[in-house]
């Protein structure tokens, strides 16, 4: 499921389909036989929204929306072996595909051949993919291994990586983890906040039913530029960083932890999205297995301002596991839930 800025929203299926709707009257607009396999995932090519890939099975297909229901693939990539889980598309025109291997497969559309094979962060299956708009050479994936990577993929390489399943994330995170002794921290999905966002951010969805926020500019700044580590500080990577509950009073707060002590979910997080509309990436959205979708004031956890925590804003009970959704700026401020039911809900904010 992708969400547009002129209002439309694109919707995969298990059946090899592709249905365009449009939010402001709720109406189908175009449905495409894309393929007789389940897609996975879809996202529309930068600077083009009549141009989507889809992946299915180990194929990425394009399409071409103008060209209507009798659409034809453009363009097919078959470079991974294993089934794909997520696809993102870059604004220089390189495709990532994250697959149950672990490896993703980098692919430049512009000549049309794989690029870069991004493999050995990953022990299990990757589940997640998405390219860091401020860094234009630099990608996020996370996996079933609870681990997070961020790479240099000109080079094909990891800058820096975290591992939720070591002992150590494990007892720094145990708030989180109480009551989900069972449900390790897989990561299901990760988001990246956008460029020109008052934080460079992304938001990990965790199989304990924790989110986590991390400051990747701090990640990513050389070593030398973070000065020693202070008393109580930990290593959440091979550089060490803060760890946070979701409050803040220092300036200094590179982290922060949305779990089920702050109102959060009570079962595995399945999706995470920054909101797309009103002052974009204010809010964090969640969703879970516990049928609930969360609306976080997140930024707050990040403030030097004294007192200041992140914020559960908004609590919606879909009946439902949460299969994915994302925020679309129209008319009206929309939320778009897919759960386990036929039914596509969509919630406005005024």
């Amino acid at each position: 499921m992708e969400a547009a800025a002129s209002g439309r929203l694109v919707l995969n299926t298990e059946d090899g389909c592709l249905c365009w709707f449009d939010l402001r009257t709720k109406d189908v607009l175009l449905t495409i036989e894309a393929t007789n396999k389940a897609i996975s995932s879809v996202c529309f090519k930068a600077g083009n929204e009549d141009f989507v890939y889809v992946s299915a099975g180990n194929e990425i297909l394009s399409f071409d929306v103008r060209m209507g229901s009798q659409s034809k693939p453009l363009e097919t990539y078959n470079y991974n072996r294993e089934e794909i889980n997520q696809i993102a598309v870059s604004s220089k025109g390189f495709l990532a595909a994250a697959d149950d291997s672990g490896d993703v497969k980098i692919v430049n559309t512009m000549q049309k051949c794989l690029y870069k094979r991004l493999r050995e962060a990953h022990t299990s299956i990757c589940s997640s993919v998405q390219f860091i708009p401020w860094r234009p050479w630099t990608a996020i994936t996370g996996g079933l291994d609870s681990k997070l990577a961020v790479w240099d993929f000109s080079k094909g390489r990891t800058l820096f990586s975290i591992d939720y399943g070591s002992p150590e994330m494990q007892n720094r995170s145990s708030s989180a983890s109480a009551g989900q002794c069972l449900n390790p921290a897989f990561i299901h999905s990760v988001a990246v906040s956008e460029e020109g966002g008052l934080y460079k951010v992304c938001a990990v969805a965790r199989g304990d039913g924790a989110v986590d926020v991390v400051d990747l500019e701090y990640e990513l700044a050389p070593a030398k530029s973070k000065g020693p580590s202070r008393a109580g500080g930990s290593a959440m990577s091979s550089k060490g960083t803060d760890l946070g509950n979701g409050s803040s009073n220092q300036s200094q707060q590179k982290r922060i932890l949305l779990d089920y002590t702050m109102g959060g979910h009570t079962a595995a997080v399945s999706c995470v999205a920054f909101s797309a509309f009103g002052e974009k990436g204010k809010f964090l959205v969640s969703g879970g297995n516990d049928a609930s979708v969360k609306l976080w004031d997140w930024s707050k956890g990040f403030s030097s301002e004294t007192n200041s925590n992140s914020e559960l804003v908004l609590d919606i009970d879909v009946k439902k596991k949460v299969n994915w959704l994302c925020t679309a700026p129209t008319d009206s401020d929309n939320l778009i839930v897919c759960d386990t039911s036929k039914v596509v809900k969509v919630y406005n904010f005024p």
